[in-house]
């Protein structure tokens, strides 16, 4: 009867390294394609950062390009060029609320 349990025992301890061992290596698996995901995520972020900044660089630019047009002595240019005359009296505030 002796034989028998240690039998028994040694199955259950090799079924259990067994078991073990596919364990981790199923961990090492899911571990290696979790970081082959995240540097293709971050690969991702880096390029939407570059179109972001370049993006905010253009909107910049076009921000300042309305401010100059819109400037006082650009307005006055081209009133003048079009035959039109500045009257102080005829300029009205209107809010955007």
């Amino acid at each position: 009867m002796g034989k028998k349990v240690r039998g028994k025992k040694k199955n259950f301890e090799r079924n259990f390294i067994n078991f073990g061992a596919i364990v981790l290596v199923c961990l090492w698996a899911v571990s290696f394609f979790a970081k082959i995901s995240l540097s293709s995520l971050n690969i991702e972020v880096e390029k939407i950062k570059t179109t972001v900044k370049t993006q905010s660089d253009t909107n910049q630019g076009l921000s300042m390009k309305i401010n100059e047009l819109a400037s006082l002595e650009n307005v006055n240019e081209v009133a003048n060029n079009t035959g039109l005359a500045y009257n102080n009296g005829n300029i009205r505030i209107v809010n955007n609320r």
